[in-house]
């Protein structure tokens, strides 16, 4: 699994022009899941999500986790996160779960974190949407289950 990670003040997903889901502050999710993901990198990367301590404390410093600021998660399925653009110039996603596995994965990873009392909003699978957000540091990480 993939996972690109964004501090936002603020987020939405659009899916036929239409709004679809949004939050306040928190973190948008970029998931993309491998042909070759299981159950536990599902529940390394919840976990490592769930603690990192990216938000600033009172004296501005990034300790505290997503829970302590009771912020809200946008999870967004990002196959693309699994272009291969080595060879040639159009991108090749032979690593990229199937689907049916890929939207299984995703779904379980979106409850994990919510059977942590988080807040987890979802774009919609497999479908064309347009991501707004409002990056706050801007502050972005990336995190491999592998």
């Amino acid at each position: 699994m993939r996972i690109v990670i964004q501090k936002v003040k603020q987020a939405k997903v659009i899916v036929n022009e239409k709004g679809f889901a949004s939050i306040g502050k928190g973190l948008v999710l970029l998931v993309g899941i491998a042909k070759d993901d299981t159950c536990k990198d599902v529940g390394y990367l919840a976990n490592k999500i769930k603690n990192m301590r990216i938000f600033d404390d009172s004296n501005k410093k990034m300790n505290l986790n997503i829970t302590q600021i009771n912020g809200e998660i946008l999870s967004v399925p990002q196959f693309t996160l699994y272009g291969d653009m080595y060879q040639g110039n159009r991108p090749g996603f032979d690593e990229a779960a199937p689907p049916e596995i890929a939207k299984e994965l995703w779904k379980t990873f979106n409850d994990v974190l919510r059977k942590e009392k988080i807040v987890v909003k979802e774009g919609q699978f497999a479908a064309k949407m347009q991501v707004a957000l409002v990056n706050d540091g801007p502050a972005t990480f990336y995190l491999d289950s592998k």
